[in-house]
């Protein structure tokens, strides 16, 4: 099968014509460029609009590997990743230009089931796949996205909007995708939740579990030993787990109403709360104070940590891939914005504020003996693909 009966069968009959024409696509797949018309576009935005863009790479064995994604699974989140990305900015995802350098392992039936997830994910977050490049890799698969998106011109939400004195919030738990990978990794080398799994953690095994070791001992102790309820309750937050790995769910409702109204800024949960925490106080120049008390502890993760006898903490601060939202927002605001996120459904945890002072971020940890409260400053780490 040449390089065009590849792409016609990786492609073709995905999305019709009169769909993409509705997202704004003027000519897609097919010729030597696509071409788009943003102001026609069906995105809900009235008015002047700005195009966001954002790309993501995904590479075998650093990204991904067949021991813990399907190619179905690897085709998806190579597009979720970029949904998040303008999720983050507030904006509403459109286009996609999908480039794949593919290993002779990968046969025409493969990638098909590859390209099965990426448009399972492009269907659920309206994007036109418009096109993209093939071609060959020696030994590992390589698939990059480009995606784009609108938003109302001038009210993108950055990362250096931050004002001290603000609430930091969360659209969802964090720390489910990096137990679901290290599940995973733990199942494909048969120690068990509690064994070989448990070693790569303590080793530091960065680039294949994505962990950092030496989470220091809070309050998730007390759950030690708790959660196990039966088999069913493990197998619930298995799954729980391995879908937050695998199908993260980008959080494009969350983005879009967080910037109707008024959110001072943005920052998608790629790389770990730590990091992103991070990016936020330096592009703003101020501190981040997060509570620990407040980090929402999933049920799932609570389980799989006491089951691996590992602290839920680590992961929770330093795992990344969740993809949902970190940002800050006046705190007047924070009533008004609690009850719209309970009106549609959405998750919202107030986490912390935001101060004047050094650029940094800290976790004020409660005792739970005492009810004395310290700070400990939050390493500027989590994944990092050349640390």
């Amino acid at each position: 099968m040449d390089e065009f009966a590849s792409i016609t069968h990786w492609t073709g009959r995905r999305q019709s014509a009169e769909w993409q024409r509705a997202r704004g696509v003027s000519l897609g797949i097919g010729d030597d460029a696509a071409a788009v018309d943003i102001t026609g576009a069906s995105d809900g935005i009235l008015g002047a609009k700005h195009m966001v863009l954002a790309v993501d790479t995904m590479v075998e064995s650093v990204h991904f590997s067949s021991e813990t994604m399907r190619d179905e699974d690897v085709g998806y989140k190579a597009l979720a990743a970029n949904v998040s990305d303008i999720a983050a900015m507030g904006g509403v995802p459109l286009h996609a230009l999908v480039s794949v350098a593919v290993p002779k392992s990968y046969g025409p039936e493969r990638m098909r089931r590859l390209y099965d997830g990426l448009y399972e994910c492009a269907e659920r977050y309206g994007v036109a796949v418009i096109g993209g490049d093939t071609t060959s890799s020696p030994d590992r698969l390589v698939i990059s996205v480009t995606l784009t998106g609108t938003v109302e011109a001038g009210r993108e939400v950055r990362r250096s909007g931050a004002k001290p004195g603000e609430a930091v919030f969360l659209t969802g738990a964090v720390g489910l995708s990096a137990a679901g990978l290290h599940l995973l990794l733990a199942e494909a080398g048969g120690g068990g939740a509690a064994g070989s799994a448990k070693q790569r953690l303590q080793a530091g095994d960065v680039e294949t579990g994505h962990i950092m070791p030496h989470a220091e001992a809070g309050y998730f102790e007390l759950m030690q030993g708790q959660g196990r309820d039966g088999e069913r309750e493990s197998g619930q937050s298995r799954a729980a787990l391995v879908a937050a790995h695998q199908r993260p769910s980008p959080s494009v409702r969350a983005g879009r109403l967080l910037l109707e109204h008024g959110c001072s800024s943005l920052n998608d949960v790629s790389d770990g709360v730590a990091s992103e925490a991070w990016e936020i106080a330096e592009a703003s120049g101020l501190r981040l104070v997060l509570r620990e008390s407040r980090l929402p502890l999933d049920d799932a993760l609570k389980t799989y940590g006491a089951d691996a006898s590992l602290n839920p903490l680590e992961w929770m601060l330093y795992g990344g891939e969740d993809y949902v939202l970190l940002g800050t927002i006046a705190k007047d605001k924070l009533e008004e914005v609690r009850d719209v996120f309970r009106e549609e459904g959405l998750p919202f945890f107030e986490i912390g504020e935001t101060l004047e002072g050094p650029v940094g971020v800290e976790l004020v940890r409660e005792s739970a003996q005492s009810g004395d409260e310290r700070n400990i400053p939050v390493a500027k780490r989590g994944y990092n693909h050349f640390g």
